[in-house]
């Protein structure tokens, strides 16, 4: 593995070592990123079909289309989620294939939570569990 340090199993196998936090912060911000535009309805809930288990998938997209069904009857079709930037990432380690990540994101008149566990499976991170405040 070239520019990846690996660990090789007690079986002989080799997989990528544990990812330093700061890339799993990285991960972390862009899924919450992503799972806010979704909610703001300027991306589809498909692009994160790879990063999200399928209930946290169904749940976004439930909630996405909920949000959608309110601006339309109280705002007049208004976004409610504008401009969300990530202000804040922290993350906690519960093994090497498992952390537990809590964000703020900001927006134009609001900041709101987002805690999110993330799984390796298959040399991929997903998203097992997300709840957005």
């Amino acid at each position: 593995m070239n520019a990846v340090s690996a660990i090789r199993a007690a079986n002989g196998t080799v997989r990528p070592a544990v990812p330093p936090t700061t890339d799993i912060h990285a991960i972390a911000r862009g899924l919450a990123q992503a799972a806010i535009e979704v909610l703001a309805g300027t991306r589809p809930v498909q692009q994160l079909s790879r990063s999200l288990d399928p209930h946290c998938l169904s749940s976004l997209q439930h909630r996405a289309a909920l949000t959608r069904v309110h601006a339309a009857r109280s705002r007049n079709g208004q976004r409610l989620h504008r401009s969300p930037v990530v202000r804040s990432v922290h993350a906690c380690a519960i093994t090497e294939s498992i952390y537990e990540t809590t964000l703020v994101v900001a927006e134009e008149n609001r900041s709101r939570a987002v805690a999110m566990r993330l799984e390796r499976s298959d040399e991929a991170w997903k998203v097992t569990a997300l709840e957005i405040g």
